[in-house]
């Protein structure tokens, strides 16, 4: 029996009209929200029909998303397999936030040597929005806030938007969209252990003060926190997808 996903990467390419990539970046946009949210888990086969059924779309949108989210390291390939989603690993996350840390520091010096009235008030202006929106959509438990991690991925761009290199901002949403990902697959977990907006007030005001060391700092221990709870759980056993 030929693998399904197998035949969506064969299917000869016909419609390269602009609708049709219209269609594609949809699909993408739609998948990698379903990716970065967890609503797809690590190590989950993606079929053609259940991906075709799932956005309602034929075949050509979605072996385009799936070969750009292949690029950006969310899914993987297989040959005889098709594609699934990317594993996770408390190794890889390491990895990971040591990295971010890394260019992030960078970026951050670099953007407080900079910081002028207009980088500030736009710092300040993104920690009032997402401090007004609840981390969760659910009281009780935690539920994913589309607008709030909309507004929390603003606030971490923005701070580091003053650095002058386009290329270090583009490493560093590359790396911020794998630590998302990291982040709310062990929501659950760090849910009401920590308060986020204290955290993020701290670095802005170290940030606006031109203290770089303490904005360093403390963004490195905001960043290593979600390790720190994934090191004291069962996670990622408990999250990821089986065969």
């Amino acid at each position: 029996m030929t693998n399904e996903a197998e035949d969506l990467i064969d299917v000869p390419e016909q419609d390269v009209s602009p609708q049709s990539g219209t269609l594609a970046s949809s699909v993408y946009d739609q998948l990698r929200d379903d990716l970065l949210s967890g609503r797809l888990k690590p190590g989950e086969k993606l079929r053609a029909e259940y991906l075709r059924e799932r956005y309602n779309v034929g075949n050509s949108p979605i072996r385009e998303a799936l070969n750009r989210l292949s690029a950006d390291g969310l899914v993987v390939r297989e040959d005889q397999k098709g594609f699934h989603v990317s594993s996770v690993s408390k190794e890889d996350l390491a990895e990971l936030v040591k990295t971010r840390c890394w260019l992030e520091e960078t970026a951050l010096r670099e953007s407080i040597s900079n910081r002028n009235v207009e980088w500030e008030e736009r710092l300040v202006l993104a920690f009032h929005r997402v401090s007004r929106v609840p981390r969760s959509a659910n009281e009780r438990s935690y539920a994913s806030n589309p607008e709030w991690e909309r507004l929390h991925a603003d606030f971490h761009r923005v701070m580091i938007s003053a650095c002058g290199s386009r290329w270090l901002l583009a490493f560093c949403d590359q790396l911020r969209d794998q630590a998302d990902r990291y982040r709310q697959l062990a929501a659950s977990a760090s849910f009401r252990q920590r308060n986020e907006g204290d955290e993020h007030r701290a670095i802005m005001d170290a940030a606006i003060n031109g203290d770089p060391d303490r904005a360093v700092e403390l963004l490195k221990s905001h960043y290593s926190r979600t390790l720190e709870i994934i090191d004291e759980s069962d996670w990622p056993a408990s999250i990821t997808a089986e065969d």
